[in-house]
């Protein structure tokens, strides 16, 4: 039995806070055979047994138990994947066309080895991130689309409603990457929308502006239906952008109330769908996104808690 972490490029890996060798650490300190598995290597084949060529690691953590030291790779060998094995699909978005084709030749590999996916290909293939989220009753009002005339009656009508602040995002992206606030009455708001179809290819995010940012926003973990850690992220020196990414601070924080209970509800309808494994962003009391190609900051939210959730994470799978 082994566990393969299906990861970026070791060089695009922050290696002191990265949550998949952070999993993979808490899987060999309870004895599992753990292995990486880079994109370059990774392939299908319906001929002869399913074989991947993948790398064993050795790290270990700081003295404070969570953040990680270097990591040191092994000698490549190659493995016959089976019924036995767990592929943890740790590949960081963007959902791009690259990205489908993994899920595809992943869920190739699940139906022709009967080894697990976590999360389950299809199942992540069914739940983008942000729409999930905008499906709720309490989410916030979005436009989606690259329609222009679309855009700006959302707009008109965000006008009529008092709002002053805009913000715009990719529909397909993480950690703040190409999010923009703009005024409602900038003169430059058709063409900032204009530019950003072009620039990300297709439908962008428009909201309106949410102040309790600078309040904090809330990234909660959950595995099998149940929340194993959170923390509460404040962006720095009146930034907008609430991610440790780009700086934000954070400490422990429980989920209570309504939006526990709607995070416990979202949480056991995608376990239908073989996603055990998310991470919420909730903002003024709605969940924003939910995290299910690659669920993060496990290093941080673990320090916050002085508690290792990725061993939770490791110990869930010897049940």
């Amino acid at each position: 039995m082994s566990h393969i972490f299906f990861v970026d490029p070791i060089e695009k890996l922050n290696i002191k806070k990265d949550s998949s060798l952070m999993i993979g650490l808490s899987f060999m300190n309870n004895g599992a055979e753990v292995y990486l598995l880079f994109e370059d290597d990774f392939s299908v084949s319906n001929k002869g047994e399913a074989k991947l060529k993948v790398y064993p690691y050795k790290g270990s953590f700081k003295d404070d138990g969570y953040y990680l030291e270097g990591i040191e790779l092994g000698v490549p060998k190659e493995i016959v994947v089976t019924k036995a094995d767990t592929i943890h699909m740790r590949i960081d978005p963007p959902y791009d066309s690259r990205y489908q084709r993994y899920l595809w030749m992943l869920d190739f590999m699940q139906s022709r080895t009967d080894c697990e996916v976590v999360n389950n290909p299809i199942g992540i293939m069914k739940h983008n991130e942000k729409l999930a989220a905008y499906k709720r009753k309490n989410s916030l009002k979005s436009f989606i689309g690259s329609s222009l005339e679309g855009f700006q009656h959302f707009v008109a009508d965000l006008k009529k409603e008092g709002i002053q602040d805009l913000i715009l995002k990719p529909l397909d992206l993480y950690s703040g990457i190409g999010v923009q606030k703009i005024s409602i009455d900038d003169p430059t708001l058709d063409t900032v929308f204009k530019n950003k179809v072009i620039e990300f290819q297709g439908a962008i995010i428009t909201q309106p502006f949410q102040n309790e940012v600078y309040e904090g926003e809330v990234r909660s973990v959950y595995l099998n239906g149940k929340e194993i850690g959170s923390i509460m992220k404040r962006p720095v020196g009146g930034d907008f952008l609430a991610n440790i990414a780009q700086g934000a601070h954070f400490e422990g924080h429980t989920l209570e109330g309504e939006i526990k209970k709607e995070c416990d509800e979202i949480a056991e309808e995608l376990l239908k769908d073989g996603v055990s494994f998310i991470a919420y962003d909730i903002l003024g009391g709605a969940v924003t996104e939910i995290n299910v190609t690659c669920p993060g900051l496990l290093v941080e939210v673990s320090y916050a808690l002085k508690k290792n959730i990725a061993k939770t994470y490791a110990d869930s799978f010897n049940k």
